[in-house]
C-alpha cells in the first residue's frame, strides 16, 4: 500500500502587512531602547521577507482598531496568556476550516469520506479544540479517529505526516485529513533584546491542510506518495531553541547558533536517510526547506551546493508569508507541485522536505512518484 498525497491547500488570515509596515509598528512602541530601535530597520529589511499575515488588525498601527493590545504605544498593560489564548480560540478554527475545506474539495472527496483527522498547532490550547470545531463545521463523522499534535514547533508538520503515513499503512480504507494552523503573531513580545527583535521580524500566521490516502500500486501509479520520514534529536542543544508558556504569552528563545548547528549535522543525517532508500543527493528533483529564517536556507544551499532553482520555492514562501511555523513547509510543497502540474518543467520523481525545531531536532520526509 502507498500513502498518496492527494491535495494540499493553504489559508492565511485577512490582515496582510508589508515588512516595512511591521517594522513601523515596532518603531512606534515606546518601551524599546535607542540601540534596539537603530537595529530594527536593517533586521526587518534583511529578513528575506516582504509580506506577513496576522489574525488581528493591531500590527497595522491604528490604535483605534487594536484588538489584542491596549490602545497606547506603551502597549500596556501587556496582554495576558489567557487573553491571547482567547483570540487563538476564536481565529484558529476559522483558518483551519478554510484550508481543510479547500483540501477536501481539491481531493474530490466529501467530508464523510474522511476517516482520520490530525491537527497540528503550537500557538494555542483549548478543549474542546480545533479538532472538535473542524468535525462540527466540516460535517466530519462524529466517530472519526482524531489526533492532536501540540507544542512541537516549526517541524511539527513532519510528525503529522509521519502519523498520517502510519495510519495509511495500517488501514487500506484510510483517508486522512492533516491540518496545521499557527497564529504566531499573537505571541509577539515587546522585549528590549536583539533576540526578541529578530523573532518579531520573522513569524507570521497561516494554515495548511493535506489529504493523504491509502492505495495499492494499481491506483497509486503515477501519483506522488509519502515514502518515509526521519528524525534526529541533536544532543545538548535544548538551550538553542525553546518555546515556553509565560504570563504574557508563549515565549521563544532562538539562538543565532541554530543555522550553523543544524548545518553541521545535516550532511551525515541526510546521507543516512538517502542510503536507506538507495538514493543519492543527485536523485533529488526538489527540496522543500523550512525557512526558519533566511540563514537556514542559505546554509542548506551552500552546504549541499544546491542550485538556485532547488531553493527558489523556500525563499519565495519566506518572502511572501514569513515563517508560519508548522504549516510553512506545506506551503512550499504546494508551490512545487503547482509548478509541476502547470508544466513548468519541475520534475517530482524524488523529493525531500526538511524542517527544524526545538530540541534541536531535524525532521525530513521523502516523497516519490509511484
Amino acid at each position: 500500500m502507498y500513502t498518496v498525497l492527494e491535495a494540499i491547500a493553504t489559508a492565511n488570515p485577512p490582515y496582510k502587512l508589508t515588512q516595512s509596515e511591521a517594522a513601523d509598528f515596532m518603531l512606534k512602541t515606546e518601551s524599546l531602547s535607542t540601540s534596539i530601535r537603530k537595529r530594527i530597520p536593517s533586521i526587518y529589511a534583511n529578513s528575506g521577507i516582504d509580506y506577513r499575515y496576522s489574525c488581528i488588525p493591531d500590527y497595522g498601527g491604528d490604535l483605534q482598531n487594536f484588538e489584542l493590545y491596549p490602545p497606547n504605544w506603551e502597549l500596556t498593560p501587556t496582554p495576558s496568556t489567557f487573553r491571547r489564548n482567547q483570540v487563538y480560540a476564536t481565529y484558529a478554527p476559522k483558518l483551519a476550516l478554510q484550508a481543510a475545506q479547500q483540501a477536501i474539495a481539491e481531493a474530490s472527496l466529501t467530508a464523510q469520506d474522511i476517516t482520520h483527522l490530525i491537527v497540528v498547532s503550537c500557538t494555542g490550547f483549548s478543549a474542546p479544540g480545533v479538532d472538535i470545531q473542524l468535525i462540527a463545521h466540516l460535517g466530519l463523522s462524529t466517530a472519526i479517529a482524531r489526533t492532536m499534535i501540540g507544542f512541537m514547533g516549526c517541524n511539527a508538520a513532519f510528525n503529522g505526516l509521519q502519523s498520517a503515513h502510519a495510519i495509511c499503512q495500517s488501514d487500506r480504507q484510510a483517508k486522512v485529513l492533516l491540518v496545521c494552523v499557527e497564529l504566531c503573531s499573537l505571541h509577539f513580545q515587546i522585549a528590549d533584546t536583539l533576540e526578541n527583535t529578530i523573532i518579531n521580524a520573522i513569524f507570521s500566521d497561516g494554515a495548511a491542510a493535506v489529504i493523504l490516502t491509502s492505495h495499492p500500486f494499481s491506483e497509486a501509479e503515477g501519483k506522488l506518495a509519502y515514502t518515509d520520514g526521519c528524525s534526529l534529536l541533536i544532543e545538548d542543544t535544548q538551550e538553542l531553541m525553546n518555546w515556553t508558556i509565560g504570563d504574557t504569552g508563549f515565549l521563544m528563545n532562538l539562538s543565532p547558533k541554530v543555522p550553523d548547528t543544524v548545518a553541521s549535522y545535516l550532511p551525515n543525517y541526510l546521507q543516512t536517510f538517502l542510503d536507506k532508500h538507495h538514493l543519492t543527493q543527485n536523485d533529488l528533483d526538489f527540496w522543500a526547506i523550512h525557512p526558519g529564517g533566511r540563514k537556514i536556507i542559505e546554509k542548506v544551499q551552500s552546504g549541499f551546493e544546491l542550485s538556485d532553482r532547488m531553493v527558489a520555492d523556500s525563499y519565495d514562501i519566506l518572502r511572501r508569508y514569513g515563517n508560519m511555523s508548522s504549516p510553512t513547509v506545506l506551503f512550499i510543497l504546494k508551490e512545487i507541485l503547482a509548478k509541476h502540474q502547470a508544466g513548468l518543467g519541475v520534475p517530482v520523481e524524488n523529493g525531500i522536505a526538511l524542517g527544524f525545531g526545538p530540541g534541536l531536532s531535524i525532521d525530513s520526509c521523502l516523497f516519490q512518484k509511484i
